[in-house]
């Protein structure tokens, strides 16, 4: 499939924006500066710690914490847009820090990653996670777009060591299907909103073509690896230490996703939109198409 950009006029409209990428070193936001820097982009990317991170030469990375609000002001100099991204987990004042620096520098527009299901009370504490983000976001002045991914097919890497010892893969949601989405459309969505605008205001749902459960993705690593992938439904205090030793959640993180995680199970992100598919000028990904194109990270297990 095409990768971003498809026409001349945003190859031309690239070179002219400095574009700010927090979270750079992250699923997302590591793709997203690869493809910007691809397209010849002034790209900056934003990380805590400059010594561990690897970029596209020519990607100029700069230190910074929403803790030290200082650190952000020279991040954020000459910046035409920026990306936010911020861990899953209870508001910590960082999308608010990084919007009050791209108010100070002029930033014109701003693209908050957020997440499925924020708003609705029935997800629990994670539907509240990143309220206060877009709000700052909305509040900001500046030309906004919100993005809510569903669930990454990424995610699925967790299942690696079960992979590799022929053991069933753990199930956190049940039969509870979602909208796995490719983390790839995700930063090439927010590629071309950095880049080309004209999404002001708006706020988008991302999901992938299909609705799949836990069992139904396992069953298509299986048909792409050619050998079985069961599957093994987790207990609560199960997911807890899964959250806990795969994904590195603290408490907090870990009892709020255990909510998120029956309302999951209960069908509650059975949800499929066109929005990927209308921002990419193209279907989205499929579970299968993320699967054949990474079956080497578990032909390696």
């Amino acid at each position: 499939m095409p990768e971003f950009p498809r026409v001349p006029d945003t190859a031309r409209r690239i070179v002219e924006l400095m574009i700010l990428v927090t979270g750079a070193t992250g699923t997302i936001g590591s793709e997203l500066v690869r493809q910007l820097a691809a397209c010849g982009g002034k790209v900056r990317a934003l990380t805590r710690d400059p010594a561990k991170a690897r970029v596209p030469a020519g990607v100029e990375v700069v230190r910074g914490d929403h803790l030290h609000p200082d650190s952000l002001t020279g991040a954020m100099a000459g910046v035409t847009a920026a990306f936010l991204l911020r861990p899953p987990g209870p508001d910590s004042g960082h999308d608010r820090a990084l919007v009050a620096a791209a108010r100070a520098a002029g930033v014109g527009r701003l693209v908050k990653l957020s997440a499925i299901g924020t708003g609705d009370p029935d997800v629990g504490p994670a539907g509240a996670w990143h309220e206060p983000g877009e709000q700052a976001v909305r509040d900001s002045g500046t030309e906004w777009t919100i993005l809510r991914p569903s669930s990454f097919a990424s995610n699925t890497l967790s299942w690696t060591q079960a992979v590799e010892a022929g053991e069933p893969v753990p199930n956190l949601t049940g039969d509870g299907p979602s909208g796995v989405i490719d983390p790839r459309d995700i930063s090439e969505i927010a590629a071309r909103i950095l880049v080309e605008g004209g999404h002001a205001g708006r706020t988008y749902t991302l999901t992938g073509p299909e609705a799949i459960s836990v069992p139904g993705q396992a069953a298509v690593l299986a048909s792409v690896l050619g050998r079985p992938v069961g599957t093994r439904d987790l207990s609560p205090q199960e997911t807890r230490e899964f959250l806990r030793s795969a994904w590195g959640f603290d408490d907090t993180q870990a009892e709020g996703t255990l909510i998120a995680t029956a309302f999951v199970r209960d069908g509650g992100n059975a949800i499929v939109t066109e929005d990927a598919a209308e921002l990419l000028g193209r279907p989205a990904r499929t579970y299968r198409e993320w699967a054949q194109d990474h079956q080497d990270a578990f032909a390696r297990a």
